[in-house]
């Protein structure tokens, strides 16, 4: 069985990387739905990554294995690449949503991926505020964080 697409932002795969409580919830959900990821992901994803190191939620040792995780990952996703348009678009969903400046992209990523036809289109967040602006704008939303028991 082929594994369908959805968007996922990067809150989504940092438990593919750093073991935490919604690694299991997101590994089941990566076998059964390939990542589509803005072009800035893989340096978001780092970011909170390091972040974790620094505040030693992790060791460096699991430092160097998420971020190997993270490699591994970015070589089987699919990249929507910035340009004016989506840069654009990224400006209008901040009038319209409460959404940060990274978190705007993501979701105007989002919507050059699906030709801005997000009905029936699964995009998959562990950010509660990005899931709550990708629901009203017509994504079917899979909540990373929200799965955990």
């Amino acid at each position: 069985m082929r594994a369908e697409k959805a968007f996922w932002d990067a809150s989504a795969l940092v438990p593919l990387c750093v073991r935490e409580v919604a690694s299991q919830f997101a590994e089941r959900q990566v076998l059964r739905r390939k990542p589509v990821v803005w072009w800035g992901t893989s340096v978001e994803v780092c970011s909170a990554v390091c972040r974790l190191y620094r505040i030693r939620k992790i060791t460096e040792k699991e430092q160097q294995g998420a971020l190997a995780r993270l490699n591994l990952l970015s070589r089987s996703w699919e990249e929507i690449l910035p340009n004016d348009a989506l840069r654009a678009l990224a400006e209008q969903l901040l009038a319209k949503y409460p959404l940060k400046a990274a978190d705007s992209l993501q979701l105007a990523a989002a919507l050059v991926w699906c030709g801005q036809r997000p009905a029936n289109r699964v995009f998959v967040s562990g950010d509660q505020r990005l899931s709550e602006a990708a629901k009203a704008a017509g994504f079917a939303v899979i909540e990373i964080s929200q799965a955990i028991p």
